[in-house]
């Protein structure tokens, strides 16, 4: 996907890209971004975060969430798989389908599967956390990133 990919994890695509190609020799680090139906602002309520901090912990543990952030329409954050046998694609629409069955709430729905990358380099890292963090500032959400209450880590998982 070339330089284009490294600010955003879809620009260019228009389905995900399936599975991960995990590496050997390196930390399997990967940055995910879910959008919800038609983009409708709904994410940004407690909760939204509160259920999913609570599956993540405790029910979808086959890839670990570190650093999250949700914006009214999408979420960012990384994760690492736990158990290779798991695909992300099946992760996702675990813990999607788990959310959905305990909010119990018909329009809040995410859009099929989830955009993701494979963290390559130590400096891809801090490249796409600097932007997850900087989005709601961006969107002239918040002034300061401290001052944005969706936001926070699930597992500490670090780029090594």
């Amino acid at each position: 996907m070339g330089d284009n990919f490294s600010i955003h994890p879809h620009v260019g695509r228009k389905t995900p890209a399936k599975g991960v190609h995990f590496s050997p020799t390196t930390t399997n680090m990967i940055w995910v971004t879910v959008c919800t139906t038609n983009r409708e602002p709904w994410l940004t309520q407690h909760i939204v975060l509160e259920h999913l901090e609570v599956i993540w912990l405790h029910e979808a543990t086959t890839w670990l969430v570190s650093d999250y952030l949700l914006m009214p329409d999408h979420m960012h954050f990384f994760c690492a798989s736990s158990d290779l046998n798991v695909t992300i694609e099946k992760w996702i629409g675990f813990w999607k389908s788990r959310f959905s069955t305990e909010i119990k709430n018909p329009a809040w729905r995410f859009q099929s599967g989830g955009f993701h990358h494979r963290i390559r380099s130590g400096t891809e890292y801090p490249e796409k956390w600097n932007y997850m963090m900087q989005n709601p500032i961006r969107k002239n959400l918040v002034d300061r990133i401290e001052d944005w209450p969706w936001k926070g880590r699930i597992h500490d998982i670090r780029w090594e």
